[in-house]
C-alpha cells in the first residue's frame, strides 16, 4: 500500500506561481513512477507531469516550459512547481503513484488539491 497526501493548492492570479507537494508513505520501494494529474468538472482527468524512478520526466504540451516536476527522495516527497499560471490551469490536482508488487501493477491517488487561477 502507498499513501499520498497533497498540499500547496490555492488561489493565484494569472502569471503567478504555486508549488504542490505530495508526501509519500507506505511501500515506497514498489513505486516505479509518480505523476501529477488534473481534472475539472467539464474535462476528463489528464496527465500534467510524470517522473520515473530513474528520474525521467514527461510533461503535457500545455504546461511545458511552465511546470516542473521533481522529487526529494530524502523527504519522500514529489513536487510540482507551477509558474506563469493561466486561468485554464484551474483544476483539482491529484498526485499519482504507479507501483508494482508481485507482478501486479497498482495505481494510487491522493485526495486532490484545488488550484484556482483567477483574474
Amino acid at each position: 500500500q502507498v499513501q499520498l497526501v497533497e498540499s500547496g493548492g490555492g488561489l493565484v492570479q494569472p502569471g503567478g506561481s504555486l508549488r504542490l507537494s505530495c508526501a509519500v508513505s507506505g511501500s515506497i520501494f514498489s513505486i516505479y513512477a509518480m505523476g501529477w494529474y488534473r481534472q475539472t468538472p467539464w474535462k476528463q482527468r489528464e496527465s500534467v507531469a510524470t517522473i520515473t524512478s530513474g528520474g525521467s520526466t514527461n510533461y503535457a504540451d500545455s504546461v511545458k516550459g511552465r511546470f516542473t516536476i521533481s522529487r526529494d527522495n530524502a523527504k519522500n516527497t514529489v513536487y510540482l512547481q507551477m509558474n506563469s499560471l493561466k486561468p485554464e490551469d484551474t483544476a483539482v490536482y491529484y498526485c499519482n503513484a504507479g507501483a508494482e508488487d508481485g507482478g501486479y501493477k497498482y495505481d494510487y491517488w491522493g485526495q486532490g488539491t484545488q488550484v484556482t487561477v483567477f483574474s
